[in-house]
């Protein structure tokens, strides 16, 4: 009888559940894997080093790259580590709309995720579903923004304009009647603010199919149950974050502990997982996205009761408005030199940190007083836990590593930068 001996295997960069380009080598023992090793580098571009080459405001947009499922809430820790060095409090209304902002944003991404993981592991409708749901959210991205997708949203010193007071409607084409345009464009009718009231009502149903769909279903137990598990303490060891930190046991999210902008005045809880395998970090992802729904729901309440100003009345950080830029040579002027030349920061370092949806996204800022950082670092969530990886497929088969990949939610921008 011939002798079975290991054999390696290529898994990526390529492969559709790689989440990016990742490329794992595999040690394989019959069907069974004894060593993984995850090789990085292919999506590379150097972008804490190209920061560090431009003026501070010239750089929110490349944080937007970074994770492009997460847009708003990279800008976030980039924009208030700016603000910590320059010494600023952002108005009250801009901190709610960030907060709603931020929490549109963990939905967006959470979606997205269990979309991706559930057609990974076999789940075909889930992912029509989510991407249903996911195509609102993205228009409201546009309204505010001008983009669905890299924002550049949030500034130093509050945000770039308020919230829009009409959505972005249907046509009628050759390719939808007037009556479906019209069907759609119901909810549409008021402000971005009317629309998001609108699909925080509705949103929770949308949840209830997905669990139907999937949290008891045989087949999606079988794929997650007691796959993955990671302890507490190693899950704290490992430099976990986020829902795979809170999936094994541990109630860590900085928006309870360590408070920033206005989530000190929101109500929300922390799901936990049990076992800290795949399927808690499905269950833990499912409810935070009704915590999000309940948190932008009371933000849209506060916002409606509350108007005021949206970015701090400082003409070093805040460039003039466009209706000034147009009828005012020197308005024009500064504008030009705002966004080429950007402004002096004070000396000093910082880190900010905020609750990303794939975990905590922190940025470490050194200024030297100049216009650009003296150094930028930033700490990305998906890095430690890609370097689990090969923990926790050991011991698994083939068809789990595509499990485990997709429980990770990482995405290469922030992991390779």
């Amino acid at each position: 009888m011939a002798e079975i001996r290991n054999f390696t295997l290529n898994f990526g960069p390529q492969h559709p559940a790689a989440h990016g380009v990742l490329r794992l080598v595999l040690e394989m023992d019959g069907e069974v894997i004894t060593k993984a090793d995850p090789h990085v580098g292919l999506l590379h571009r150097g972008t804490e080093k190209l920061a560090e080459s431009k003026p501070f405001n010239q750089s929110i947009g490349y944080m937007d790259r970074l994770d492009y499922v997460s847009m708003m809430c990279n800008e976030h820790a980039y924009v208030m580590a700016i603000e910590r060095l320059l010494g600023v409090t952002i108005p009250e209304r801009a901190q709610y709309i960030r907060v709603m902002l931020d929490e549109v944003t963990r939905i967006l991404n959470h979606l997205m995720w269990l979309g991706t993981h559930g057609m990974d592991i076999g789940a075909m409708t889930v992912f029509l579903l989510c991407f249903k749901e996911r195509e609102d959210l993205m228009d409201c991205y546009e309204a505010v923004s001008g983009t669905r997708m890299h924002a550049t949203y949030y500034r130093p010193g509050g945000v770039y304009r308020d919230l829009p007071t009409e959505m972005p409607k249907y046509q009628a084409s050759k390719w939808r009647s007037q009556k479906d345009a019209d069907r759609l464009n119901e909810a549409r009718s008021g402000s971005l603010l009317d629309f998001l009231a609108d699909f925080t009502r509705r949103f929770p149903k949308a949840i209830d199919e997905f669990e139907t769909l999937l949290t008891d279903n045989r087949i999606w137990k079988q794929r997650t149950v007691n796959i993955g598990v990671v302890s507490p303490e190693r899950a704290k060891q490992l430099g976990f974050t986020g829902p795979m930190l809170r999936g094994s046991g541990i109630a860590w999210d900085l928006r309870k502990k360590q408070p920033y902008v206005a989530y000190d005045r929101v109500d929300f809880d922390i799901p936990v997982g049990v076992n800290g395998d795949c399927y808690d970090r499905y269950l833990v992802r499912v409810e935070e996205m009704r915590q999000s729904n309940r948190i932008v729901a009371q933000c849209i309440e506060w916002l409606r009761a509350n108007p005021g100003p949206v970015m701090i009345d400082e003409r070093k950080i805040r460039p003039p408005r466009r209706e000034e830029m147009k009828g005012d040579m020197e308005s024009l002027i500064h504008h030009f030199k705002h966004f080429t030349e950007g402004y002096c920061v004070p000396e000093g370092e910082t880190y900010a940190a905020v609750e990303a949806p794939k975990g905590e996204f922190g940025v470490y800022l050194v200024s030297d007083g100049a216009n650009k950082p003296y150094r930028l670092k930033c700490r990305a969530p998906g890095f430690a836990h890609l370097a689990a990886l090969p923990e926790m497929v050991e011991g698994h088969m083939l068809p789990d590593v595509v499990a485990m990949i997709g429980t990770l939610d990482i995405v290469f921008g922030e992991v390779d930068r």
